[in-house]
């Protein structure tokens, strides 16, 4: 067959494909996508896994994990920051400490710290988990804070500072939130809240690639002074995956360069966790198929939007609960942090799970991954 007219055939073919076919297409049109980010230079490397009716249908490795070695992402083994989806995380940790009946929603934050600075106004675990309790968001540095600080002693960077509002009134999404509820979580309990979290949460759900890398070096039940200087994220080491941790970046004018070394352990429950895409997924699935063992009403709390002056906040306890651009309805989060961006969505009535996750500081790509997501509605 005369070469030209060859290719022609299968270009047409190609289209038929994509025009007849609308599982196909939508695909088709995620992998381009996401193949776009890389030849465009928009995010060094970036993981995605996505479930449908508890099955893989879409996972996919992109780019780089370690840019300067030219080491692929893998699809299942390379280990991200997922920043804020952190607090989903420490969200179901707490959801089973209220149903044990060690810690109450509705009680004050000063029944589990009564040393605590005093504030103005009282303030309650749930205000706290919905964002509503008036603390207020980083500054300056904060953001980066490289400092080994225990749970507790992390408190000290922000507990001097009076209320931004009088609980209740207002909704000011901050991290510094779920770090005071890890603090009353083992106050509480009397068991570290890594550890905790660890015992209900991780090991419950075979989220064996999800992990705080700076646990192996502190805990609250030891003194901060046991740990070594800064931790170097792009140096972690734990004995199984310390091959896995992608290389943390953040992009600049001339691409990608390493992000700055920060310790996350403080505000471990709002920003702090590693993991993969799958564990992610995972995750996300045990709620469909109501594999975490917390009694409905109880998890209903969490993942039901809470209100301000009659309006929706769009966020449960430590889940952002919305719908998207076509109202159709998810729970989950997005995170962003130092080196570290994720996107982890549950579509309860599709059934459909998403967990992305990139090794690079907010690429400024919501958008495009907003697009990517909406690939997957056509079954």
């Amino acid at each position: 067959m005369n070469p030209i007219l060859k290719y022609l055939k299968k270009v047409f073919a190609a289209k038929r494909i994509l025009v007849d076919d609308t599982e196909l297409t939508g695909l088709v049109k995620a992998d381009y996508l996401l193949q776009q980010f890389i030849k465009q230079d928009k995010v060094p490397g970036i993981a995605i896994t996505v479930l449908k009716d508890g099955k893989t249908i879409f996972q996919k490795g992109y780019g780089y994990a370690n840019v300067e070695r030219k080491q692929f992402v893998h699809p299942k083994k390379s280990i991200f920051r997922i920043a804020s989806v952190s607090k989903p995380i420490a969200a179901t940790a707490l959801a089973h400490m209220v149903q044990d009946g060690m810690i109450d929603l509705e009680e004050s934050f000063y029944t589990y710290l009564p040393d605590y600075p005093k504030k103005e106004w009282d303030f309650t675990i749930r205000q706290l988990a919905s964002h509503t309790a008036g603390i207020r968001v980083y500054k300056g540095k904060e953001y980066g804070l490289n400092k080994p600080l225990s749970i507790k002693e992390g408190l000290e960077v922000f507990k001097n500072d009076s209320l931004v509002y009088e609980p209740g009134t207002e909704y000011l999404y901050n991290s510094f939130d779920w770090a005071m509820i890890s603090a009353a979580m083992q106050e509480a309990s009397g068991i570290p809240f890594e550890e905790y979290v660890q015992e209900k949460v991780l090991n419950t759900l075979g989220m064996n690639s999800t992990f705080c890398p700076e646990c192996h070096y502190e805990s609250d039940s030891q003194s901060s002074s046991k740990n070594p200087d800064a931790l170097e994220v792009n140096d972690i080491s734990t004995s199984k995956e310390q091959n896995n941790v992608a290389t943390f970046y953040t992009k600049s004018m001339s691409g990608f360069r390493k992000a700055i070394p920060v310790d996350n352990f403080y505000k471990l429950a709002g920003g702090g966790y590693l993991s993969t895409s799958e564990n992610i997924a995972k995750f996300g699935q045990a709620f469909l198929d109501k594999k975490v063992k917390v009694k409905e009403a109880i998890l209903d709390q969490f993942l039901t939007a809470q209100q301000v002056d009659g309006n929706s906040t769009y966020y449960g306890l430590g889940w952002q609960v919305s719908e998207d651009a076509k109202g159709r309805k998810f729970f989950g989060h997005v995170g962003n942090g130092v080196g570290g961006y994720a996107n982890f969505f549950v579509y309860p009535k599709e059934q459909l799970v998403f967990s992305i996750l990139i090794n690079c500081t907010d690429p400024k790509i919501q958008e495009d991954l907003d697009a990517i997501i909406d690939c997957f509605f056509f079954f």
